[in-house]
């Protein structure tokens, strides 16, 4: 039996990330597994389920037999036994909704982005430093394993100076008139918090800053290229940026290029490939898998199109930490948020840290728009 119980209230779990991610993959297996280990003992975990679709909750609840579910924040958030308010809405109501957490005076957990806007963002952080509640935003993609494999080649000096980074992420997402689209309509709308640049640009801000240090300056470009897709079987003007297309200057003197589509086929290893070039060896990595080409084993290919390649360039990189088990990103950070909450150990990813994220978002958009290298603060 666990030594305590954290009440959380769990809002926008009906949604495809919230549920599969969070509820299922992140809470539920930690109550599986006895709760998370602390120095005050096990803890165990205790959802709410927050939405505004009653069916939708109603039919969450029944699936993984949770008897507590509401579509009334406010009542929730009044309610003295709820520890930690969660949230994984829409990115435009996210805002609202931890304002209201903060003043309720609950510790508070969210998806990134943390805001729409940086103003936002930062204004969200010093209300909750203010308020002395702790905080904390996902940033997943540092526990995915192929980065952890690349972090551990960047400690180890594999690299040497770090030349350049290359991020190529993306897949089609159909249009919704032939096949089913593959994410919610709110993604392409801009009025609902809906851009790639809004969703993505705070995924490499984290991973860039926390693997190869701090970005200087930004260059982006946002495209929509399908104007126009559909809700059951309705057609509807897409006004937020399918596909983004970036440069950046880190502090290092590396440079990094990315490249994020829902307008993209794959023919690549993963649905999003980081390679990085040092003086001493390359890596390249996916989700969960990293290959590495030392200096030593560098080839010597010639450029000549009259004659076939001589070379397999995909055989002379060589696997890494090949076979090695990793749990569930989500789930790691989840159990270390909780440690943060029960011991006080560190939790360096919070709302500060989110707006750094928020704060690129806006440097790129002003790029886009002005067609400008756009310096970040340090």
């Amino acid at each position: 039996m666990a030594d305590r119980t954290l009440t959380i209230a769990m809002n926008g779990v009906t949604g495809r990330m919230g549920r599969s991610q969070h509820l299922e993959r992140s809470i539920m297996a930690i109550r599986d597994q006895g709760g998370v280990e602390t120095s005050h003992g096990e803890v165990m975990l205790e959802p709410i389920l927050v939405g505004r679709n009653r069916e939708r909750l109603a039919e969450l609840a029944r699936r993984f037999s949770l008897e507590r579910w509401t579509t009334d924040l406010t009542s929730v958030l009044a309610d003295p036994e709820v520890d930690i308010y969660f949230d994984s809405q829409r990115t435009d109501l996210r805002a609202d909704a931890a304002i209201a957490a903060i003043s309720a005076g609950k510790t508070i957990y969210c998806e990134k982005p943390l805001a729409e806007t940086a103003d936002v963002a930062h204004d969200l952080a010093a209300r909750a430093r203010s308020a002395g509640v702790k905080n904390g935003v996902v940033q997943d993609k540092l526990f995915l394993p192929g980065l952890l494999k690349l972090k551990g080649l960047i400690d180890e000096g594999f690299f040497g100076r770090i030349l350049d980074v290359r991020i190529d992420f993306g897949y089609w997402v159909f249009e919704g008139h032939d096949q089913p689209a593959q994410r919610p309509s709110w993604n392409y709308r801009a009025e609902e918090g809906g851009s790639i640049i809004l969703d993505m640009f705070p995924h490499w801000q984290y991973v860039i800053e926390g693997l190869f240090g701090p970005i200087e300056s930004v260059s982006a470009l946002g495209v929509t290229h399908i104007p126009t897709r559909y809700e059951d079987g309705e057609p509807y003007q897409a006004t937020a940026d399918d596909a983004a297309y970036g440069m950046m200057t880190l502090a290092s003197g590396a440079i990094v290029q990315v490249s994020s589509s829902w307008v993209t086929r794959v023919n690549r290893d993963d649905l999003v490939i980081f390679q990085v070039d040092g003086v001493e060896g390359s890596a390249v990595a996916g989700l969960r898998d990293c290959k590495v080409q030392p200096r030593s084993d560098t080839p010597r290919p010639v450029w000549n199109p009259d004659i076939p390649n001589p070379h397999d360039f995909r055989s002379q990189w060589t696997e890494v930490r090949a076979g090695e088990q990793f749990d569930n990103g989500f789930k790691l950070q989840w159990e270390q948020f909780v440690r943060h909450v029960v011991d006080d150990e560190p939790f360096p990813w919070d709302f500060a840290s989110a707006a750094r994220g928020s704060d690129l978002v806006d440097a790129a958009m002003t790029s886009w728009r002005e067609r400008r290298w756009v310096d970040l603060a340090s």
